[in-house]
């Protein structure tokens, strides 16, 4: 019995069962979003990635367990890392057509490049539960911003940041898809910042690492720390990192992926 090919691949690691998960499913004939959102709820992780090959490019769609989302960058790290892996792209670039326009993905030795779009942050007003929701006082909260589909909020330390513990039911009343909350590395560290992203609402409660948030996170501490080029870690239970560069209106995201699992769906 045959069926459709299926992997998941641990993006923004260098190591196995670290980093964020997520299944890339390699298409050879159009699916409607019915059967790709019952696959993404059918495997539970953050993302589940499908492509379709469009002459030189690849269409790249991503559904979390309950919705389809507009930007994603561990399922496409994932994406990429398992087309050269498999044997399904040779060129050392890859192009993808998605949502948000056309993302690239290129070999950058052992790691790989993501070009995305910046979504930079503007000071606000935290909406209502937002500080609440995240557990957080008001003078917790050194910067709230906001991002397109996101909330960003700065706190005071790495201890901090670990100790953000949310109400998700609270959180998810959020008008946004998420909420980013971040902090300077102390004197001393490997990396530039911290991060750790909540969207319940898109039925993903902690996720743990996400590349579309530096997208915001990339301009926020450029700005901060004077440098294009800084390093970051997303302090998840998983734990994961990525480099970040500002790149005028757009964002390089510098990480590795491994396979951990690949097979077949044989339910279609």
């Amino acid at each position: 019995m045959s069926g459709q090919p299926i992997a998941v691949v641990d993006a923004f690691t260098d190591r196995a069962y670290r980093g964020n998960p997520a299944a890339v499913c390699v298409l050879e004939t159009d699916r409607d979003a019915e059967w790709m959102q019952a696959v993404a709820r059918e495997m539970n992780l953050s993302e589940t990635a499908f492509l379709r090959r469009e002459g030189d490019t690849w269409r790249l769609r991503w559904f979390t367990p309950t919705t389809e989302v507009r930007l994603c960058g561990h399922a496409t790290l994932a994406s990429a890392h398992w087309l050269w892996e498999a044997g399904l792209a040779s060129a050392e670039r890859i192009a993808f057509e998605t949502l948000s326009g056309r993302l690239v993905a290129a070999r950058a030795q052992d790691a790989i490049d993501l070009d995305f779009p910046a979504r930079p942050a503007a000071r606000a007003t935290a909406p209502p539960r937002l500080l609440g929701a995240l557990g957080l006082a008001a003078g917790a909260a050194l910067t709230v911003a906001g991002a397109e589909e996101d909330w960003l909020v700065e706190v005071a330390d790495e201890a901090a940041l670990r100790g953000v513990a949310p109400d998700f039911g609270l959180l998810a009343k959020v008008d946004a898809r998420g909420v980013i909350v971040t902090a300077r590395a102390g004197e001393g560290s490997e990396v530039d910042f911290l991060s750790r992203f909540f969207a319940p609402a898109c039925g993903v409660d902690e996720d743990p690492v996400t590349g579309s948030a530096h997208c915001t996170l990339g301009p926020f501490w450029a700005a901060r720390i004077g440098r294009s080029r800084l390093r970051a870690h997303q302090a998840s239970a998983r734990g994961g990192d990525l480099e970040v560069e500002l790149r005028g209106e757009r964002v390089g995201l510098i990480g590795r992926a491994v396979t951990t699992l690949s097979g077949e769906l044989l339910a279609q």
